[in-house]
């Protein structure tokens, strides 16, 4: 019998022979194991997803409960020794799997619990989810047309609908979604690169031209230099105003001048439009003045400005609200809050390209990130390569000839594209209204503490910092001195230490399952130097830096009773720690 006869044989009527081969019978058993091609009834992915959210429900604590999934935080696993895993020779049915896969969760923090207030780290929107699931099924990929077809209008409709948010023109921008927040910082240098030192996509970087951020500028600075081949060394961060703590432009003139006079390229200037901490916007206006001002000689291209707006892009839905009428009805501390970000994230129109993150201040699950640029045209060809034998250009759209990722899949484009649709406009605006009148009741909080300070009473932003001194201390004159007075370097640094155990011991009762006053004790974090001191700008002194507590309610579930709760366990954190350690 031939060979194509005997493959023939195994099937009738399209189904596999009961007498047929074993690796065939195995085959006839698996597609079960996947979702079907047809319409109808009884899908088995729609089945066992039910089923697995039915035994994932179980992890979920009863109200009141702590703030992770499950029965107990302690990690299942030795490191290394977890690595000793052997595949199986058979495969374990679907059941046994996912509750492997279940188990995996158990102790997971919950970013679903009002007590989770660690940081940046939202719950994703129902519309964002189910978008991003539906990439996994059918694997759009957007390296093409071919392959990603209509769904790659997720990624161009995003385009236009943030470049409108911005002030750009719709039809004219671009974006690509990608891996994260550090991976459109990477997207910013490389097409700096490709701009001021074209020659570089050849022959490699030979020039050490410089990248300016300033000294709130997020570390994967340091991932960007390094993997491009630019170089760590190559960065020169610039000092922040102590007022502000925004990039300071007199000292980025003194440095452009400097550069300019000895011939020496500025590959990009980054500025940060919303820090996660401190909620700082750099001045990006005057920055362009002065990149404008002092251009690169000859030969080199011009410099890029990137905006790396990952946690403060969101503030720009507020572009066209009414202050006057207040349609939202805010309360006056927090309109005034949002007046002044919308304002600072008015002039991110001056950026060349600007990085966002639909997981942070989107509500969106991971990984939606989104490089966004204002010239498509310069992009797109400045870092076009050559063609690909074994893909057709078959729709207008083929971002394949100038990403960084081969394979890219659909999931962040659907997320980012389904968040904007499904929140619009208001319902962005009344998320983050809402989270900055949590975030000023717990400052009002803090301010009622009399051995307690903000660590950064002006910040903008939904983070409350603070620091906690022991009792009988003066909180507000202690951060005072130690934030403008370098006779109290020694108080500063010992405070740090007290807020380091503080929060130390609020994650070791988050952990353990601790409660205080018959609540479980919130998921919390800590700074450790969130800013300098005012007479450490140049940071020459790694130690005279600040370090502070902080509620991050970024949860639309939290109320005023877990924010007075929260206050609570860090007081009672506090009283333990003086008495056992200080």
């Amino acid at each position: 019998m031939s060979e194509k006869k005997q493959f023939e044989g195994i099937w009738e009527k399209g189904s596999i022979r009961e007498t047929g081969p074993k690796w065939a019978l195995h085959r006839k058993i698996m597609t079960s194991e996947f979702t079907s091609p047809y319409r109808g009834d009884g899908d088995p992915l729609a089945t066992a997803i039910m089923e697995a959210f039915k035994k994932l429900d179980n992890l979920r604590p009863e109200k009141g409960g702590p703030a992770y999934l499950g029965n107990s935080s302690k990690l299942n696993y030795e490191y290394p020794g977890v690595k000793n895993a052997s595949m199986q020779q058979k495969g374990q049915a679907l059941d046994g799997v996912i509750d492997d896969v279940i188990a995996l969760f158990n102790g997971m923090p919950s970013v679903s619990s009002p007590l989770t207030m660690a940081n940046v780290w939202p719950q994703p929107n129902t519309a964002a989810i189910i978008a991003s699931l539906f990439s996994q099924v059918y694997m759009p990929n957007i390296i093409e047309g071919e392959y990603a077809w209509n769904v790659h209008i997720a990624e161009l409709e995003s385009a236009g609908m943030i470049a409108g948010l911005f002030g750009w023109s719709r039809t004219q921008a671009g974006c690509v979604y990608t891996y994260g927040g550090s991976g459109c910082w990477l997207y910013g240098l490389k097409y700096a690169l490709a701009r001021v030192l074209p020659g570089s996509r050849s022959k490699g970087v030979r020039t050490d031209g410089k990248v300016l951020v300033s000294t709130q500028a997020h570390y994967c600075q340091f991932n960007a230099t390094d993997w491009t081949g630019l170089g760590m060394d190559n960065i020169i961060r610039i000092p922040t105003d102590p007022e502000t703590n925004q990039m300071d432009v007199n000292e980025l003139e003194k440095i452009l001048k400097d550069l300019t006079s000895k011939g020496i390229p500025v590959i990009e200037v980054v500025c940060t439009m919303g820090t996660t901490d401190a909620s700082v916007f750099d001045p990006i206006a005057s920055v362009r003045r002065l990149l404008d001002t002092y251009p690169n000689p000859a030969p080199y291209g011009k410099a890029l400005l990137y905006a790396d707006s990952v946690a403060g892009w969101s503030w720009a839905t507020f572009k066209d609200y009414d202050f006057a009428g207040n349609p939202l009805q805010f309360s006056d501390k927090v309109i005034s809050i949002i007046r002044s970000n919308a304002a600072q994230i008015a002039d991110i129109h001056y950026a060349d390209a600007v990085g966002i993150d639909f997981h942070k201040f989107g509500w969106a699950p991971y990984v939606s990130s989104c490089f966004v640029y204002k010239d498509a045209a310069e992009f797109e060809n400045i870092l076009r390569r050559g063609d690909y034998a074994y893909l057709q250009e078959v729709t207008p759209y083929n971002p394949m000839y100038y990403t960084l990722e081969v394979s890219r899949a659909g999931s962040g484009a659907l997320a980012g594209w389904a968040t904007l649709k499904y929140f619009g406009i208001e319902g962005l605006q009344s998320i983050l209204g809402g989270i900055l009148e949590t975030k000023n009741y717990a400052n009002n909080l803090v301010e009622d503490l009399e051995d307690a300070a903000l660590a950064d009473p002006d910040n903008t932003g939904f983070i409350t910092l603070f620091r906690v001194y022991s009792k009988g201390t003066d909180g507000k004159s202690q951060y005072a001195r130690e934030l403008t007075d370098p006779a109290y370097r020694a108080d500063l640094i010992q405070n740090n230490q007290l807020t380091a155990a503080i929060g130390e011991k609020l994650f070791e009762w988050y952990l353990s399952g601790k409660q205080v006053n018959g609540k479980f004790t919130p998921h919390m974090a800590y700074s450790t130097g969130f800013r300098t001191t005012d007479y450490n700008r140049h940071e020459q002194d790694s130690e005279a830096v600040v370090y502070a507590l902080k509620f991050y309610p970024m949860n639309v579930f939290v109320t005023p009773d877990d924010i007075r709760h929260a206050l609570e366990c860090v007081i009672a954190a506090r009283d333990e720690v003086m008495k056992d350690q200080f």
